[in-house]
């Protein structure tokens, strides 16, 4: 008796996403058996696109409610294995793990890197990359009104696929500013003291640059001091810099400080750091000399530590080449030619992946 061979479908919700759906679709439709997109109200010829690279399509009314799409998309498809991507994503990598579930029982969820493009503040490009539950066994359904996960007690499998995705470059989330804040804010109404909508709340408004408006529901998500969430080091990050941006930096070093203990393996938290302390010793002149040698530490340390690709939310380069550029940038100001330049070989070396 041979191997079962399980079938794998791809499967996508989408408004208005003609910029990037056929390099997503192009990317899967090789590695899948089914192609479903659920289009919840486009007006850009997305159907159409859709079709065209050769994907069913199927239509939603919208309902303020990405878990109903999803879970729509979701009933339209017999696979038992799920595929769930976003227009703006498509597969870079790791075809493979996908033809390897066609011969593993679909009784686990599946996590895949995800790699995000985001810019920082001198507006270059830097890698984000998460682990998300995104290959899903037939049966598991999607629950909450936005940030929607799976619902199931099922075991997660890390998956050596990885997708990229450009959605939280400027340029692409600009267009749907504001798109996220009525459902964020209904699910704030709903449960008004769950830390994890504070904190997504406050992102919407500070990917947006209003650091004034997500400093609030930033410090009310920590408050709530949910130490065990995967995503309290990126809300300490956040919060470090929105503080940073807003001129408190006696608020940001002491909270700095006090987390310093719980932090010693993240490279991003000591990156972050040295990049506050940079900025407080500029805007405090009387107390730079007290704070130049922090910052180089900082960074220093971050170095130490190194690449953490395990750790949620982390910024890849901020244990390498980022944090070697920093001191490179850090000595050439300060005068000292033979360290700038040795710290700026490093980094390209670093960069280069040498």
């Amino acid at each position: 008796m041979g191997t079962p061979t399980h079938a794998i479908a791809l499967v996508m919700i989408v408004r208005n996403e003609a910029r990037c759906l056929a390099r997503c679709l192009s990317s899967a439709r090789a590695h899948v058996d089914d192609m479903l997109v659920l289009d919840t109200g486009s007006t850009d010829g997305t159907p159409e696109i859709a079709r065209q690279c050769g994907a069913r399509v199927a239509h939603f009314n919208w309902v303020d409610d990405f878990s109903a799409a999803r879970n729509a998309a979701l009933a339209q498809v017999d696979a038992p294995w799920r595929l769930v991507l976003d227009a703006d994503e498509w597969i870079d990598s790791g075809a493979q793990a996908l033809a390897a579930l066609r011969s593993r029982a679909p009784d686990f969820i599946g996590l895949i890197s995800v790699d995000s493009l985001v810019r920082d503040e001198s507006g270059a490009v830097q890698h984000a990359p998460s682990w998300l539950p995104r290959v899903l066994p037939r049966g598991v359904s999607y629950a909450g009104r936005i940030h929607e996960q799976p619902h199931s007690a099922l075991a997660r499998q890390r998956l050596a696929l990885h997708i990229g995705h450009d959605g939280y470059l400027p340029e692409h989330l600009n267009p749907k500013r504001g798109r996220n804040r009525t459902l964020l804010n209904a699910a704030l109404a709903e449960h008004p003291d769950d830390a994890y909508w504070r904190y997504q709340l406050g992102k919407d408004f500070e990917v947006h640059g209003d650091h004034a408006q997500a400093l609030p529901h930033y410090q009310a998500a920590w408050a709530a001091d949910e130490s065990g969430a995967s995503w309290r080091h990126d809300l300490l990050l956040r919060l470090l810099f929105t503080l940073k941006k807003l001129g408190h930096f006696e608020a940001a070093l002491e909270l700095a400080a006090t987390e310093q203990a719980h932090w010693q393996h993240s490279p991003d938290y000591f990156f972050t750091l040295g990049d506050v302390l940079l900025d407080a010793a500029l805007a405090r002149p009387a107390q730079a000399a007290e704070w130049l040698p922090m910052i180089e530490l900082a960074w220093l340390r971050a170095i130490e530590i190194g690449e953490q690709p395990e750790l949620p939310d982390t910024v890849r380069g901020r244990g390498s080449h980022l944090a070697a550029h920093n001191l490179a940038a850090f000595h050439e100001s300060l005068g000292h030619a033979e360290q700038a330049a040795l710290w700026r070989e490093r980094s390209r070396l670093w960069r280069a992946g040498v």
